[in-house]
């Protein structure tokens, strides 16, 4: 891959970026990397100074490792003998020049996206598995789990965020098509908006799932309408767009689909139950329970438009990941796919055997009754969660261990504790991804939600302790739930990654010091 300076340039105008340039060498001398942490500068480079906490060093490092082009919002004097290019925004040149670098990848790629506050790796990792059904090895998937750009092992990895800087987007996506791979489904975050982590990027099928209030808080988005105004940018820069049109704010989204799509490449998604607000819409599919227990869900879809029945999707669809609120995200993945050219005949084998790490994981421990993990991190994918597990099971006792990450997601806290109040009867407050805040205010900030005389609370830090002493006062018949990591493998503890077994394998061994006991 190479840039060169002068196709820099013209990118940067083009996009009315550049405020000014400084050349010092040929322009048409290419640049065969691109990066903005200097300790991954080698040779010729396009450097991007970014970040609240850059540093001038950083470019003098970038500088002396071989980069010769540094992109930044200001002049700094660490950059002298190299060329300059000043633009008005840091994050959308890098998205655009990472594009450049890469060759745009994603002209190569079907790319599906999915937003929403709750569901989008579920529907994601749905939408994979019927791909993969009809087209095998050629799949990619960007999701908060993994991130898989090839059919190899070498090629499937964990994720750090949801939605990767641009650079490394880019980056993997070339690297998905260098590999073969003719499709991509990812998740596209609000946070992936609000830094211009995808400026620039259009996808053939974009999602809008739901929305509730979180990820607002001092480092996150400053308010509900900024974080609305966030996830809306992925259906106006979606070719064909699919609504959940049960979501919440649905007049805005569908407003904000119609600004850049015309309505006949809407399609709209509601259980048979759901009588919309307005009568200027009509519904394209709906889906029906069928059965639903603890061991597998089944649903019918069905089309009601004549555009919706050309998908050739509709159908009896059985799940092996459990829970009422994933046969939304099913549909979702099953109209996305036959958006990419899949029929319902590739589609019903290809979701039915989908499991995913972290979500809906069960074990049964004798004499201590269920333990469930599960990544539900936010008011709505708690309440969707305890809501299932409490009318499955019966109104069971339920305990939840349960913390809360600190620097961000400040409004899951009282979220938090408002579920807790609705449908557990005992809590765990302990600790999840605290960052540089103390985990003991975290806890006490969700303690403080909590109604007492409904709820017993005990606030255990250490996450492994609350998990065990969850699991051992319960009883045959009792459900315990360990919500909001699901399968992450560490847990950020002042700046750093601090390695966690996964809370299912903390399960599996409490489970097994019992069974010794």
């Amino acid at each position: 891959m190479a840039l060169s300076l002068h196709a820099c340039i013209l990118l940067l105008k083009e996009h009315h970026l550049l405020k000014s340039s400084a050349v010092q060498s040929d322009v048409d001398t290419d640049m065969t990397g691109i990066a903005y942490d200097s300790r991954k500068v080698s040779g010729p480079t396009l450097f991007f100074c970014k970040g609240n906490h850059f540093r001038p060093i950083y470019l003098s490092m970038a500088k002396d490792n071989g980069a010769t082009t540094y992109v930044a919002e200001k002049p700094y004097v660490e950059g002298n003998g190299m060329n300059a290019l000043i633009v008005v925004n840091i994050t959308k040149a890098m998205a655009i020049l990472a594009a450049a670098f890469y060759d745009f990848p994603q002209d190569d790629l079907f790319v599906i996206a999915f937003t929403g506050t709750k569901g989008k790796t579920t529907s994601a990792y749905f939408t994979r598995g019927i791909l993969e059904e009809a087209h095998p090895k050629h799949v990619a998937l960007f999701s908060t789990i993994d991130r898989i750009v090839g059919p190899n092992p070498d090629q499937r990895f964990k994720s750090d965020l949801t939605t990767p800087e641009s650079v490394d987007l880019f980056h993997d996506m070339r690297a998905a098509v260098d590999n073969g791979m003719t499709h991509l489904v990812m998740e596209v975050s609000s946070q992936a908006y609000l830094r211009n982590r995808v400026f620039g990027l259009s996808f053939d099928v974009g999602f809008f799932l739901n929305i509730t209030p979180d990820h607002i808080g001092p480092n996150e988005h400053p308010t509900f309408a900024n974080y609305l105004h966030n996830k809306l940018q992925l259906v106006v820069n979606s070719r064909q767009v699919v609504l959940n049109a049960e979501t919440e704010h649905f007049d805005e989204v569908y407003a904000a689909a119609t600004t850049t799509t015309y309505p006949d490449s809407i399609y709209l998604y509601a259980s048979t139950d759901f009588k919309p607000q307005r009568d200027d819409i009509e519904i394209d599919f709906r889906f029906a329970s069928q059965t639903l227990n603890t061991t597998y869900s089944q649903f019918q879809l069905i089309p009601v438009t004549d555009k919706a029945a050309a998908l050739n999707v509709g159908g009896q669809y059985q799940l092996s990941l459990i829970g009422d609120f994933n046969e939304s995200n099913a549909t979702a993945a099953i109209i996305g796919a036959g958006l990419a050219g899949v029929d319902g005949a590739k589609a019903m084998p290809g979701i039915r055997q989908v499991t995913i790490p972290g979500r809906m994981e069960h074990l049964a421990i004798p004499g201590h009754g269920t333990v469930y993990v599960d990544y539900a991190h936010n008011y709505g994918g708690m309440k969707a969660l305890l809501h299932f597990l409490k009318a499955e099971y019966h109104d069971p006792r339920m305990a939840v261990v349960v913390g809360s990450p600190g620097d961000k997601g400040v409004s899951r806290r009282p979220g938090f504790s408002k579920v807790l109040n609705e449908y557990a009867t005992t809590a765990y407050l302990t600790t999840d991804d605290p960052g540089f805040e103390d985990p003991a205010k975290i806890a006490a900030e969700i303690d403080a939600g909590i109604d007492h005389d409904q709820v017993q609370v005990e606030t255990i830090l250490d996450r492994r302790e609350a998990i065990q002493t969850a699991i051992e006062a319960s009883r045959d018949g009792g459900i315990v739930v360990v919500a909001a990591k699901g399968a992450d493998p560490y847990q950020k503890v002042r700046g750093i990654d601090t390695p966690w077994p996964t809370d299912m394998a903390v399960v599996k061994e409490v489970a097994a010091n019992l069974a010794q006991a």
